[in-house]
């Protein structure tokens, strides 16, 4: 059934109006696309038009977004992120939301799909957690959330961020510079996503007094860590022994977080992904969590979720 819901967006301002709505009304005509209503406005008064089971959350969305442009510029990544969340909000009522989002002194970082606040929920509940899915779904941001928010909590002394040094076949020797240039393609992600939640002068000296320790995964051999809270990323290209090493570096007072893209694994063909053997050695553990992501998950630009499930049907086709 349709039905026709009106709101009035107070305080009325043009200015942060105009951002709501976007260029040429360019915002309305993509909730309108994306959610299958139509949205019409005069000054601060807006009709939200379709089916009756919709219109309602569709007034409550555009009050949280006029509410951001009291802070903030709308742009396209914060309304897709504010649209994915609308879109998979009706599947995680029964989520505990202080669960589902990191306090950082930075702001508040939140899962926007079910299997994001699954996995955020499993990095607070487990010792040791799996996040597996295609690129774009924030398995390494929200992990490197959780970490940062637990050594500001002081749960842990050191956060430990460990990645694979193998990418399409190229492997440290090959590449120029010293080790910390060798190294740091392979962990320029995690970086990054240190940079936004803690600046960058605070990560460079946190790095500097060992507080933070970002290392290819052979440097892990031979270590047990305590009260440390430890990030293997892009695990589908770990061999099955390397995965046994990294997972028995276990200490006391420590969590884990292995993440990784099983469809995108680097090895030579000859090698089994360790990431790949420890899900189905380990699945039936009650003490372990386990997320897996899909492309309804992903966070970045909508044409990446669109590429995702392309290759996903892709995958399914029959082999001839």
């Amino acid at each position: 059934m349709t039905e026709t819901t009106s709101i009035l967006l107070e305080p009325s301002n043009n200015i942060r109006l105009a951002n709501l709505c976007g260029s040429m009304d360019g915002h309305l005509r993509d909730i309108e696309k994306r959610i299958g209503v139509e949205i019409t406005h005069r000054s601060n008064e807006f009709q939200v038009t379709g089916d009756a089971s919709v219109v309602t959350r569709v007034t409550e969305l555009l009050k949280d977004l006029y509410a951001i442009t009291e802070k903030e510029t709308l742009n396209g990544e914060t309304l897709h992120l504010n649209l994915q969340e609308f879109m998979h909000e009706k599947y995680s009522k029964d989520m505990d939301l202080a669960s589902a989002m990191v306090n950082i002194r930075r702001g508040v970082i939140k899962g926007r799909s079910p299997h994001q606040k699954e996995y955020l929920s499993n990095m607070q509940k487990f010792d040791l957690s799996f996040g597996v899915g295609p690129a774009g779904t924030g398995k390494t941001y929200l992990a490197v959330a959780a970490a940062v928010q637990a050594l500001e909590q002081e749960k842990v002394q050191r956060l430990i961020l460990v990645r694979p040094a193998v990418e399409a076949g190229e492997k440290l020797g090959f590449l120029p510079g010293d080790l910390a240039q060798k190294v740091d393609p392979y962990i320029r992600p995690i970086y990054d996503a240190l940079y936004e939640m803690l600046g960058f002068q605070q990560v460079n000296k946190l790095i500097e007094n060992n507080v933070i320790e970002i290392a290819p995964l052979a440097y892990m051999r031979g270590r047990s860590l305590n009260e440390s809270f430890i990030l293997l990323d892009e695990a589908q290209n770990t061999t099955i022994e390397q995965m046994k090493m990294f997972l028995t570096r276990f200490g006391y007072g420590s969590k884990v977080v292995v993440t990784g893209d099983i469809t995108q694994i680097d090895l030579p063909r000859d090698k089994k992904s360790g990431l790949k053997h420890a899900l189905s050695v380990l699945k039936n553990l009650d003490s372990i969590g386990f997320t897996s992501f899909d492309s309804k998950d992903v966070v970045r630009h909508p044409m990446v979720q669109k590429i995702v499930e392309a290759y996903e049907k892709d995958n399914k086709k029959p082999v001839k």
